[in-house]
């Protein structure tokens, strides 16, 4: 299928989600899904909990942390003994307990950055009950918790914002469970593997070599691994190996897959808020960043390589094809890419090392911007809106009155919330890369010296801060420094962003609505709309920039050209 083509049944595909898919997530979430509440039932006794009974946005917040501090430390232990446990074919020893606590902090926040080899470092029952088990519990919360600040937005005079183990519970079975049962069925049919039979020996009588080629529990995990926008493979080569992305039917779904549910909250806000129109704004200045983000990187990956070209190796219009799979090409491999960084899935069906200069730019600098276009399963749709305080906190001062959001006054503590929410994440990534750079820990980790190892850096910490989970591959992250402050970033970009949002929502839910009056700034039209992004590129560039001048701006000076 042609880039075009591809781009254009990629909108009409998540048109169809944003509608239906989003009916059906509103529907779950109000509880008028119910045809698994025989599996339901049993779960909320088990928990201990009143499927009735809402939470304030302390006791969801609480909730949500406590249950995290528990299935990381399960996993941890999962993990450091794996050695001992059962489904292991290939007789795989203990994880080290540094890089253990990276990977099970990596998963629990829907990260999924891997310091490893998939296929040779984790048992499949590492792989199943560790890690995919996290990939279906991490996107389930993050999805509970943006419904949970949508109530929050939607709520008159009402202090609680649902029940958080509902939400996680009914995420699960409902949407996350069915959707990627499904999918999973769809990439076993088109060759991706699904076996605990262990490898496969061949010994080439010919030429006298044996290989041993890895297989494993793979099409299921691939399933949750791209709807979830969680990102972690189960080979080091992630989506770019054939067990795991086989076809291009299967390349195509997993770029849909990660955008559908992002998308479709966009249609959840605008229902549960009872105002289609703000929902689509939001959407539209999602659609308008990713498309930009795209074009760009597109363009850039159509390039001849610099560095090739210097090397005096040329393709004529072939882009550039270095660290890319030939049955993808160039511009699709960019279109992936982009789709993967800017919703927190980090998947990568090529090599992101090896993009131009102003290819890996567009990687970067999306993922800057806070991945709100759309973002990850949840965490899009909750940081967006704490951008859409800014901008209305902004919009208010220009009018000269009280700043509202669908009937909310918006006051010093909302701002506040909202500012904490979108500052976390630069702050944690900046301090961790200035660490990064000024140590002998750090300097070591780059396979490359000058702007592009120092890219390698900037964009580690931005992946894991920004709960990504892609990566420059030349930066030997398994070290104890980089396993350290990785789990350090990740864990200050769930959670960072996470409990301002809910408290936000607490705040939000507990107010009265104001009537609209003639001075009331909208949120529902295109001013708004171009007010949003320049928020949201502003932040992102203003305060990025500098790092981004150090990097990959000033490779891409140093080959004689700014294009």
């Amino acid at each position: 299928m042609s880039f075009a083509l591809t781009v254009i049944a990629l909108v009409v595909g998540l048109a169809l989600c944003w509608r239906f898919l989003g009916a059906y997530l509103v529907a779950v979430y109000e509880g008028r899904v119910r045809f698994l509440r025989f599996l339901e039932r049993p779960i909320y006794r088990l928990l201990g909990t009143n499927p009735d009974a809402e939470q304030s946005w302390q006791r969801y917040a609480l909730s949500a942390v406590m249950f995290s501090g528990v299935t990381v430390a399960v996993t941890y232990i999962f993990l450091v003994t794996q050695g001992h446990l059962p489904f292991n074919p290939q007789h795989l020893g203990n994880v080290t307990p540094a890089l253990a606590f990276n990977t099970a902090v990596s998963f629990l926040t829907n990260t999924n950055w891997q310091n490893y080899g998939g296929e040779t470092t984790m048992s499949y029952f590492s792989q199943m009950m560790g890690l995919e088990f996290h990939q279906f519990l991490s996107a389930a919360v993050g999805l509970g918790v943006a419904v949970a600040v949508i109530r929050g937005f939607a709520n008159r005079g009402k202090p609680t914002i649902g029940n958080f183990w509902v939400d996680t519970v009914r995420g699960t079975i409902y949407v996350l469970l069915p959707l990627s049962f499904v999918l999973g069925i769809i990439f076993v049919a088109q060759g991706a593997v699904d076996t605990l039979g262990g490898p496969v020996t061949i010994h080439n009588s010919l030429t006298g070599v044996t290989q041993v080629i890895a297989l494993g529990p793979v099409a299921f995990m691939e399933a949750i691994k791209q709807l979830g926008t969680n990102g972690g493979g189960f080979f080091n080569a992630n989506s770019a190996h054939p067990f795991e992305n086989p076809t291009g039917l299967t390349n195509f779904l997993s770029m849909l897959s990660l955008l559908s549910i992002p998308v479709a909250l966009t249609y959840v806000f605008g229902r549960m808020v009872g105002k289609m129109r703000e929902g689509v704004a939001v959407l539209l200045a999602m659609t308008i960043l990713f498309g930009a983000w795209v074009g760009l990187a597109s363009y850039a990956e159509h390039q001849t390589n610099p560095a090739v070209a210097h090397a005096g190796v040329t393709y004529a219009g072939v882009g550039n094809t270095e660290g890319k799979e030939t049955r993808f090409g160039d511009t699709s491999s960019a279109l992936f890419g982009v789709s993967s960084t800017m919703t927190s899935t980090g998947s990568a069906d090529s090599a992101y090392d090896s993009y131009t200069p102003m290819g890996g730019f567009a990687l970067i600098s999306g993922m800057m911007l806070g991945e709100v276009s759309p973002g990850g399963v949840g965490s899009g749709m909750y940081t967006i809106l704490l951008f859409a305080i800014i901008a209305v906190f902004i919009g208010g001062l220009m009018i000269g009155r009280t700043p509202e959001y669908l009937g909310k006054k918006i006051q010093a503590r909302e701002v506040k919330l909202a500012g904490i929410g979108v500052l976390v994440m630069p702050l944690a990534v900046l301090i961790l890369t200035g660490l990064a750079v000024s140590l002998h820990a750090g300097t070591v980790g780059p396979l490359n010296g000058g702007p592009h190892g120092f890219t390698e850096i900037l964009y580690a910490f931005t992946s894991q801060a920004n709960n990504n989970g892609s990566a420059f591959g030349g930066l030997t992250g398994n070290t104890p420094f980089y396993n350290v402050t990785g789990a350090i970033a990740m864990l200050i970009g769930r959670f960072g962003v996470l409990i301002p949002a809910l408290a936000l929502a607490g705040s939000l839910a507990a107010k009265p609505v104001v009537p609209a009056g003639l001075g009331t700034f909208r949120t529902d039209n295109t001013m708004f709309v171009g007010l949003l992004l320049g928020v949201i590129v502003i932040v992102g560039g203003l305060t990025f920039f500098p790092a981004l001048a150090l990097g990959p701006l000033v490779e891409q000076l140093s080959h004689g050209r700014f294009w």
